[in-house]
């Protein structure tokens, strides 16, 4: 005979004296809760390590960093809007170092209107690039051109050690 320590009842198995306790004393057994701990753990360690890998990714350097950088120093100013698909290609020219860049945004979060800024600097049109001399150039500008614009170079460090 079994007895069930939580009420005095006697069962005449061990798999009775189970079922008992989980039928009526709603208690798990050891196994159970080291199924549902192993689970639990195991989730942990994919959240985790999909956050570790993801934020990783998203703090490597960007392929122009140095050249993006060397715009803002510059005094380049990038003009646009959330809505233009040019300034959206202007974007993705200079990838994950876009961050880099000094962007300012014309448009109202409604999409109807210009900011106070982009009235007051003339905006007209978008994408537009401002220079330290005060000389725009506007539409679609490639990197190259930045470049010979600001003096910046499109070369990594390391690359023009290699020619030398």
């Amino acid at each position: 005979m079994h007895k069930c320590e939580v009420c005095g009842k006697e069962l005449s198995s061990e798999e009775s004296l189970r079922n008992h306790k989980k039928d009526k004393h709603e208690i798990v057994t050891k196994s159970l809760i080291k199924t549902r701990h192993i689970i639990y753990l195991s989730l942990a360690v994919f959240i985790l390590l999909l956050g570790f890998f993801s934020f990783r990714a998203n703090n490597e350097p960007g392929e122009n960093d140095d050249f993006a950088k060397c715009l803002t120093e510059n005094g380049a100013r990038f003009y646009g809007a959330f809505w233009c698909p040019h300034c959206k290609e202007q974007k993705n020219l200079f990838g994950k170092s876009v961050k880099f860049i000094n962007y300012v945004e014309c448009s109202t979060p409604d999409g109807d209107a210009q900011t106070p800024l982009c009235i007051g600097a003339r905006i007209t049109g978008y994408p537009t690039w401002e220079f330290k001399d005060g000389s725009r150039m506007s539409g679609l500008v490639s990197l190259k051109e930045l470049g010979e614009k600001t003096g910046c170079s499109l070369e990594k460090p390391s690359e023009s050690l290699k020619t030398n």
